[in-house]
């Protein structure tokens, strides 16, 4: 099944070889690619953060305006996506510097069996 990046269809989209089943878009003479996820984890900030959600979208952006070739990878480590001379940025990257945070739930108990 392949996603849609819906939050993405004012951009134009494009094929990039390599890209597989991410999403890939440009802007202007930058392009960037949605790894699906991130797109997960963008889809649970506009969820948690819905009235700051554009400031999320707007940081992206100037990420991609700035860096031109911009990979939005849920774990840098381990990319669904390698591609030369892109840079790679996770979620944190974007909403961490605009002082949005969400709590992760997904570690185990600080309580003993």
């Amino acid at each position: 099944m392949e996603l849609d990046y819906e939050i993405f269809n004012k951009f134009e989209k494009v094929e990039i070889e390599g890209a597989g089943v991410c999403g890939c878009f440009k802007i202007d003479d930058a392009i960037f690619i949605i790894e699906p996820n991130y797109y997960t984890q963008l889809l649970g900030m506009k969820e948690h953060h819905a009235d700051r959600f554009n400031e999320i979208i707007n940081k992206m952006i100037e990420v991609v305006k700035t860096n031109k070739k911009v990979i939005f990878t849920a774990d840098f480590e381990f990319p669904a996506c390698h591609l030369d001379n892109f840079i790679y940025r996770e979620i944190t990257d974007i909403t961490d510097p605009l002082l949005i945070f969400v709590e992760d739930k997904s570690r185990g108990s600080d309580y003993g069996d």
